[in-house]
């Protein structure tokens, strides 16, 4: 018989206080990695008050990505020095996550901010719009590529993005030389391009030429592009303009907001120069 006044815990009032399922507490015992202070002639575990420490640095090493198994290992060979190193290491592993995070917030901010722009325009509407300089994050030189080269050129780019946590949350776009978009080859693009709000040094970084654009949309699968193109370049002859180096293409709806490609919606930027 246990005497109470020792002020242990059962295995369902200790779990209640870690706020687990005995399951949980059982499976500790199972392995190993915490075991009760006391187990009684009949089986019943108890634990102790000075256990509920333990229980929690177990579930903060869970919490930052330390697995069982290396926590285990951890606990074979504790002492106050190799826990206060463990610490420190950890805390390195919750900056980094912090900024994964903060990362991912502007990627939802982001898109967030572009969706809700996109609702109020009107897909019909020609405008003209003046650019600040901004800074595009560029894939490699995939001027008259195969579709092959194509493909990889873009499975490359992605990977990039996601090595050196360079997805902004902007759309990726394409850039096409002024000859290939005045020759009627829309689609052959110089660059895959992302736009960068906060540059890093070391990157392959473009800056985007400052100046005055004509801005379009095209709905529909790409195939169909052309009619759009030779819209904007008549509106932009009619209006006393000439087309500068690059023209920039990007979805403003794709896959993830519609269902059939004859819904997505392309936006076109045309760098202009008046004549």
């Amino acid at each position: 018989m246990v005497n109470r006044k020792e002020k242990l815990f059962t295995t369902g009032e200790f779990a209640a206080l870690c706020k687990v399922n005995k399951q949980t507490l059982i499976y500790y015992d199972q392995i190993g990695l915490l075991s009760p202070i006391l187990k009684d002639e009949k089986g019943y575990r108890y634990y102790s008050i000075a256990q509920y420490e333990f229980f929690s640095v177990i579930e903060l090493l869970k919490a930052v990505g330390m697995s069982l198994k290396e926590i285990q290992d951890y606990m074979k060979k504790k002492s106050p020095e190799n826990f206060s190193e463990l610490m420190r290491m950890q805390k390195e592993v919750v900056a980094k996550k912090r900024q994964e995070l903060e990362r991912i917030e502007s990627m939802i901010h982001v898109r967030t901010k572009l969706i809700d722009e996109a609702l109020h325009l009107d897909f019909n509407e020609i405008a003209f719009a003046y650019f600040p300089e901004s800074t595009l994050y560029l894939s490699t030189n995939i001027e008259n590529s195969t579709e092959e080269q194509f493909i990889k050129a873009v499975s490359d780019f992605i990977d990039e993005l996601n090595r050196a946590q360079l997805d902004t949350g902007y759309p990726i776009g394409g850039m096409t030389k002024k000859e290939h978009v005045l020759a009627g080859d829309y689609s052959n693009y110089s660059h895959l391009y992302m736009e960068q709000p906060n540059p890093r040094e070391g990157h392959p970084y473009f800056n985007a030429i400052e100046g005055h654009f004509i801005i379009g949309y095209h709905v529909g699968a790409v195939d169909s592009i052309s009619s759009t193109y030779e819209r904007l370049l008549s509106f932009m002859h009619t209006n006393g303009y000439q087309l500068g180096k690059y023209v920039y293409e990007e979805y403003i709806y794709d896959a993830v907001l519609k269902n059939r490609e004859e819904e997505y919606v392309t936006k076109i930027m045309m760098e202009v120069i008046k004549k």
